[in-house]
């Protein structure tokens, strides 16, 4: 039977299925193609995968590569470089916009490593145990917002990070930076400079505070919002040090979403206590009584009187029952002390009876018989 006018025929719809199948490009070797809106491209490799696959789709806009083994990221990695300026043996990927290369083993990341990438807006490198960073990594990357580098810098020492200042300078589109898990013991300065910075996470770091010049950097010109600030899990020293910290917080609380997670790390006497509780006029400064560690201590405020009082009630308790018992046992305690006082009179009294005895001239001895001389007896008629 013909087909109605009007409505598609069999073939149509069959070639219309045909070219919605087909994908947009191949996809590489390991990796996994998901068709939708935007064309998603995961790269589960193993560790055989040494460098960056150079067959990703040009229309690809997501790209994951976790747990292989990338130890180098060389000039323009993704653009098909080799190293020596020589762009042109590979594909570039002017649509690529989240780039996920966490758990690679990744240790040197060099100048260029990410040209050929102009519309990359996400970039992940955490958990790779960076040692060497170009301070030109990042510069073909105008369009960059977000870049996580946690857990990732720890093994790079003092001269990763002078790397990593000179490396954030060019990303002034930047709105996210991670940088949790990385023992630094002071921001970044180069990313306080980043005038568009939304969000700074540096949990997980070896902070003890944050001076005055940080504080005054994370402000901006014009009334314009600062960055908010991840700073859960510091050792924070809550001396006199952290006197314009605090008064930042309770300004600006909501610039801190994990404020309440604050505590102290030192001095001992206020170990584990939430930053945001103390007193800031209470805070004093260690002089050269302290400890050798030249720890710093709060003075003893209304909280530590309380304490006091209520250990001195605690004390009043305890007595109050003591005397309760002894109230309610008072005639045991009579019987006993009657016992113990007939017990004492007749240790006495036998102490003053052996006394007598041997002061009693009768039971003196006699006196001995001189050298020389024969005893007599009253039988013996001498």
């Amino acid at each position: 039977m013909a087909p109605r006018a009007g409505q598609p025929g069999l073939q149509g719809l069959l070639l219309v299925a045909a070219a919605l199948s087909q994908p947009a490009a191949p996809c590489p070797f390991q990796c996994y193609c998901f068709g939708g809106p935007k064309l998603l491209l995961r790269c589960a490799s193993g560790a055989e995968l040494r460098q960056p696959p150079r067959d990703v789709p040009p229309d690809a806009r997501n790209l994951t590569i976790v747990g292989a083994n990338l130890t180098v990221l060389r000039a323009a990695a993704f653009a098909g470089g080799d190293g020596d300026g020589d762009q042109a043996a590979g594909v570039r990927l002017p649509l690529l916009s989240a780039l996920r290369l966490t758990h690679n083993h990744i240790e040197v990341v060099e100048d260029g490593a990410f040209d050929g990438l102009p519309s990359l807006a996400a970039l992940d490198l955490s958990h790779n145990p960076l040692r060497a960073l170009g301070g030109g990594a990042f510069r073909g990357l105008p369009a960059l917002r977000s870049l996580q580098l946690n857990h990732a810098l720890v093994r790079g020492g003092p001269a990763l990070l002078a790397a990593l200042d000179a490396a954030l300078a060019p990303l002034a589109e930047l709105r996210l930076l991670g940088l949790a898990g990385n023992a630094l013991s002071r921001l970044p300065p180069a990313a306080l400079r980043l005038a568009r910075l939304e969000q700074l996470d540096v949990r997980l770091n070896a902070l003890a505070g944050l001076d005055p010049d940080e504080l005054r950097a994370l402000e901006r010109d014009g009334g314009l919002p600062g960055p908010r600030l991840l700073l859960a899990d510091n050792p924070l020293r809550c001396g006199c040090a952290a006197r314009p910290l605090l008064a930042w917080l309770r300004n600006a609380t909501e610039r801190v979403p994990d404020s309440r997670r604050l505590r102290c790390a030192a001095p001992r006497a206020l170990l584990d206590r939430p930053l945001l509780d103390l007193d800031g006029a209470r805070l004093r400064c260690a002089d050269s009584g302290a400890d050798a560690r030249g720890e710093e201590a709060e003075a003893a405020g209304p909280e530590l009187e309380a304490s006091y009082v209520f250990f001195g009630l605690v004390l009043a308790l305890i007595g109050l029952i003591f005397l309760m018992v002894l109230y309610l046992n008072r005639r045991g305690i009579q019987r006993w002390m009657r016992n113990l006082r007939e017990a004492c009179r007749d240790q006495m009294e036998g102490y003053h009876y052996r006394y007598e005895q041997d002061a009693d001239p009768r039971r003196a001895p006699a006196p001995a018989a001189p050298a020389g001389s024969r005893a007599t007896s009253p039988g013996s008629g001498l």
